[in-house]
This record gives C-alpha cells, structure tokens and sequence, in this order.
C-alpha cells in the first residue's frame, strides 16, 4: 500500500507529522507529532489525558500529513483510523521516538505519573507526493 516515496520519509528523522484531529463540534485540531513505522502501519504516542487522546478516544479517525524538514513541498497525508495500547510497549514505544527523533535514548520530558499511549494508523487513504 505504501509506495516507494512514503517509504522513504519514514525513517528520516527530518520528517515530522502533523496529526489532525477534531474537537466535538467538529472544529479541527492538529498537533505536530514523531512518528514511526511497523511495516505498513504508521505509530505515533501520546501522555493519556491530553486532548488529543480525549478525542481520539471519542473519534479514531485522523489525518496525518508527513513533512521533510528539507523539502516541506514533498508532503504526503494519510488517513485513516486509529487503534491504541497502552501499557509497556508505549513506554518503551516514545523512548524509540526519542532515539530517532532527538538521539536519546530515553524521552527526557516525562512528568511524574505519566502514562503513554501508543497509536497505530490504519491507513484508508493517501494524498500527495
């Protein structure tokens, strides 16, 4: 499903993602995002209780748009629904991100109490590139 383009903004760590989400009255809300990929299905974490999460809690489908840092022109958006874990695996999910992303190999930005939650994107639909 994914093409050879997409492909290769996924492991660049000068890619980030813009995450689209909508509020109850339908008004829109994006949040710039990290990001990976297992095979064909994008990830992204989130601390459990932001609002984001609320509304993916409420409402799973999402856009994602990837942007290179070094050619905002070659974007590509991806829509589709979200699915979640929460738990370890999401821990252990934005220490990757943060090893990718900023080169440490822990998140150094967790607060005490903090929950992750890890999302996977079931791609319905792409756009551009």
């Amino acid at each position: 499903m994914l093409n050879d383009k997409v492909r290769d903004l996924l492991d660049n760590p000068r890619v980030f993602a813009a995450l689209g989400t909508t509020f109850k009255d339908g008004s829109p809300h994006v949040t710039p995002m990290w990001f990976d990929h297992e095979d064909e299905t994008i990830c992204f974490n989130s601390a459990i209780g932001r609002i984001k999460t609320r509304q993916l809690d409420r409402d799973p489908r999402v856009s994602l748009t990837l942007i290179d840092l070094d050619n905002p022109y070659g974007y590509v958006e991806l829509r589709g629904r979200v699915r979640s874990v929460a738990g370890q695996e999401a821990e252990d999910h934005i220490d990757r991100l943060a090893k990718k992303y900023i080169g440490r190999d822990t998140y150094p930005w967790r607060t005490p109490g903090e929950d992750r939650i890890k999302y996977f994107l079931d791609i319905d639909h792409i756009a551009g590139m």
